[in-house]
């Protein structure tokens, strides 16, 4: 049986399988961007795939203190309409 990667999400601290969560990168330039792939350069946290986990990722700014960076509301926006 092949073993399947897990990473923890950044907002609940849930160990989840990598296929579950949504990736947010921080490139060199210091542009953030949602991470469908899975393989983007950069900085990454993990979010789960939940509604309440992004607004409350948002409302907190939890996910800008760890990526060091300012996050654009167009970030959350496309990550709330990868959920749907």
């Amino acid at each position: 049986m092949k073993k399947m990667p897990e990473r923890t999400c950044v907002i609940t601290k849930e160990k989840t399988l990598k296929k579950d969560l949504l990736r947010v990168v921080r490139d060199k330039e210091g542009n953030v961007s949602v991470d469908t792939t899975g393989k983007a350069n950069g900085r990454g946290a993990y979010l789960k795939r939940d509604k309440e986990v992004i607004n409350k990722a948002k409302t907190t700014r939890s996910l800008e203190r760890i990526l060091e960076v300012t996050i654009p509301d167009s970030v959350y926006e496309e990550m709330l309409t990868l959920v749907d």
